[in-house]
């Protein structure tokens, strides 16, 4: 009996001791300038009293504390090697529902090191946590959404409530030369490839516009919403976080039209009208 118990506590070491070292970041392989550094333990300091609080109202407090901050786009490009990108002076849409939400995961660790929310942000922003050069990136958003969620990060359950979607996701693969470490290295685009055909025979749940009264009985603030494309070859057209002001529901979001963080003027559903090319959300929520 004792045998066992020891053989257990050595695989239970093993396993933690391994998970470890999955979360560890080495910061010679990331590019950030010391204001980033600086930025996240300044976040991480003043929000530290809020770690109780539940991770929703949390993502909107960071959230907001970013208000005016610049729109940059295509911030990731770095190369075939993908060294993590930390900016926390601009943001798109993605980079900035990733940063708060790596923000928030680390209040909520109670951690206030700049390695600690590194390690969440690469969490976060890679297939299975795993950085190993530009295909192991999560650049398609649905597929952001269905790692995220087997990593215990969000939780997609709630679209089950809406329809299902089997559209052909293949932007990337067609189109090559809009993407610079594809353009300089075409041997990677059969990997992306696999993984668009993988994405594609997923498919994805989610809320048409056509249900708006669905969705709004399924939306709750701090959601991360995606909002759903009807161009060809593509799952998502933009992302931000969900803010409610009484019964209805705003986003919080990196707007390259307004090119800042602010929170729209209009209301979620303007994101849907008829003539949009957006047909629809994915609603992803956060979990701690």
């Amino acid at each position: 009996m004792k045998r066992k118990f020891g053989i257990l506590i050595l695989i239970l070491s093993m396993i933690l001791t391994s998970i470890d070292v999955l979360a560890q970041v080495n910061l010679e392989e990331c590019i950030f300038q010391p204001i980033d550094k600086q930025i996240a333990e300044n976040k991480l300091n003043v929000f530290s009293a809020d770690a109780s609080l539940p991770i929703s109202d949390l993502i909107i407090k960071i959230g907001l504390s970013f208000l005016e901050a610049p729109y940059v786009g295509a911030s990731l490009e770095n190369g075939i090697d993908e060294k993590l990108v930390i900016n926390l002076r601009q943001f798109d849409c993605t980079t900035f529902a990733e940063s708060t939400l790596a923000l928030a995961r680390t209040v909520k660790l109670k951690k206030t090191d700049f390695e600690s929310f590194a390690a969440e942000l690469q969490k976060i922003r890679y297939r299975d946590g795993i950085r190993n050069k530009y295909p192991s990136r999560l650049h398609y958003f649905s597929e952001w959404i269905q790692n995220n969620e087997k990593k215990g990060i969000v939780s997609g359950t709630v679209n089950q409530n809406g329809a299902k979607s089997d559209k052909v996701i293949n932007y990337i693969c067609t189109h090559p030369s809009d993407y610079p470490v594809l353009k300089e290295h075409p041997e990677l685009i059969a990997a992306i490839a696999q993984q668009e055909k993988d994405l594609s025979g997923k498919g994805f749940m989610y809320f048409p516009k056509s249900d708006i009264s669905s969705l709004y009985r399924n939306l709750k603030q701090g959601d991360i919403v995606a909002l759903t494309s009807s161009i060809d070859g593509i799952d998502v057209n933009h992302v931000g976080i969900i803010m409610k002001k009484g019964t209805e529901f705003y986003l919080l979001h990196a707007s390259s039209s307004g090119k800042k963080v602010l929170v729209s003027e209009s209301l979620i559903t303007d994101f849907l009208k008829p003539a949009s090319k957006n047909n629809g959300i994915i609603i992803a929520r956060p979990i701690f």
